[in-house]
């Protein structure tokens, strides 16, 4: 009798100390499968190759709490697309996202083993806090996942499309004279023209934040580098920003005379990263929210600063790594599919102690980047779910591809995210369903990765504002706020 009991107890403290996660849900309503509307997304593939921005027409309809507003908008709204179909576009923007994914891996690998970009620079080019929001678009038609929101720089403020990147900390924009400039929208910005241009000396605290930078002439020189062979090199100087009607002045920028990569469209950048030289940190704001409008539609949403997370939005941790402040960290307790728990070690997406894996959400990276094996799950699970849907050749990093032609609307197993504490984030299913051309190829946007790292990608965010309150270690998720 107590062998039995015994034996009984012995099972229990196993399973309770298994290192997979659970497949019982917490006690949350979790749906079996999500309607995808094949007819809708197949025609935004069409428009997305004839739409422009109407400039006169750009603001958003949300609704706005302050004088501070800017809009975010897609990259393909702005510029209009320049490839011949959508599949190369796709693959376009695919081959930009492997770079980006391969830019954010080197830089924290370099945190953790203690290398500066200074070790490995080649020789450079010889407020108050108030709630402020901005505009905000999808900036992909160059094969580039970024967004762009348009701000207006100098005095007078001439208005300019800058990429929105919550991965990078220094703000910077394209100047003259130029070394070397890529091509960009508007006209190269002028110093000369701006009477609130001042450039910073090598003393300034806003030079000795960079990463970075090298004195001449008692001026501070900035330089920013990625990990696909993109940089930005020139003067690093305080500028007034105009942020819809209202200006903030003496924002650190950087005056970029010689430039290179995959920014094409925007003049420069804007970091909402975690660092000092942040936008978040020179307004002087607690915190921020954006919402991120379809990567296929000329429509736009907002960026807000000094917004509070929303009484009703799913809340999960955020954390930052000691050694590199730039990215946000969230706390993901695990993944269902199909309404069950992805059985996966619970250390997949925990943190070590020398900075290196955990889970970072990030604005400029397409698509979600899982561990090999949690992937491998996620991906068996989903093609248990649809065996009805008939397969097709994968694309790109897409291994999980299906023919949808013909089809108007169809059901997919439900994928959600699950915090700690039970809350959850459930995903429509056109965010993890996506076209990759314009007769009906669809390809679970999930992709594996090597690195300990996970990211969870813009296309995962699409049509849900994201809050971000690091102050109280918060990020908030709320649907269909944009």
């Amino acid at each position: 009798m107590c062998s039995h009991r015994c034996f009984l107890l012995l099972i229990f403290f196993l399973a309770s100390h298994s290192s997979v996660t659970s497949r019982i849900l917490p006690k949350i309503s979790v749906t079996t499968t999500t309607t995808l509307d094949v007819t809708d997304s197949i025609r935004k593939t069409k428009d997305a190759s004839s739409f422009r921005l109407n400039q006169q027409e750009e603001h958003s309809q949300y609704p706005t709490s302050s004088s501070f507003s800017l809009q975010l908008h897609s990259r393909a709204s702005v510029r209009g697309t320049e490839h011949p179909d959508y599949n190369s576009l796709t693959l376009a923007r695919l081959h930009r996202d492997s770079a980006r994914v391969k830019s954010l891996t080197a830089r924290l690998n370099l945190a953790i083993n203690n290398i500066t970009r200074s070790d490995l620079k080649h020789t450079m080019y010889t407020t108050e806090q108030e709630e402020i929001e901005a505009p905000l678009i999808s900036g992909t038609t160059q094969g580039s996942g970024e967004y762009f929101t348009r701000v207006g720089i100098g005095s007078p403020a001439r208005e300019v499309y800058m990429v929105l990147d919550t991965g990078s900390d220094v703000n910077w924009l394209q100047c003259a004279p130029c070394a070397q400039c890529y091509h960009q929208t508007e006209p190269i910005f002028e110093p000369t023209s701006s009477s609130s241009y001042a450039t910073l000396s090598c003393d300034a605290p806003q030079c000795k934040a960079l990463e970075a930078s090298e004195c001449r002439n008692a001026t501070c020189l900035y330089e920013v580098s990625y990990g696909d062979g993109s940089y930005t090199a020139g003067d690093f100087a305080t500028e007034t920003f105009t942020i819809g009607s209202a200006s903030v002045d003496n924002v650190a920028v950087g005056c970029g005379h010689s430039n290179q990569g995959l920014f094409v469209g925007a003049a420069g950048l804007l970091g909402l990263g975690g660092g000092l030289l942040a936008l978040p940190s020179q307004l002087n704001t607690t915190s921020f929210s954006y919402c991120l409008v379809d990567r296929d539609s000329d429509s736009s949403s907002t960026v807000e600063f000094g917004s509070d997370i929303p009484s009703d939005a799913v809340v999960a941790p955020l954390m930052r790594n000691h050694q590199l402040d730039t990215f946000y960290y969230l706390g993901l307790a695990g993944i269902s599919v199909g309404g069950e728990m992805l059985e996966i070690p619970a250390s997949s997406f925990e943190m070590d102690e020398s900075g290196g894996g955990g889970v970072i959400i990030d604005s400029g990276t397409a698509v979600t980047r899982l561990q090999t094996g949690v992937y491998d799950s996620l991906r068996d699970a989903f093609v248990k779910g649809t065996t009805d849907l008939e397969r097709a050749a994968g694309v790109a990093m897409f291994d999980t591809c299906y023919d949808l032609s013909g089809k108007t609307t169809i059901e997919v197993p439900s994928v959600a995210f699950h915090f700690p504490g039970g809350n959850m984030l459930a995903l429509p299913a056109k965010n993890y369903m996506i076209p990759v051309d314009t007769v009906g190829t669809f390809c679970l946007a999930f992709a594996p990765t090597a690195s300990s790292l996970a990211i969870i990608g813009n296309v995962q965010q699409q049509g849900t504002r994201v809050g971000f309150d690091p102050a109280n270690s918060l990020i908030g998720f709320s649907a269909n706020k944009c």
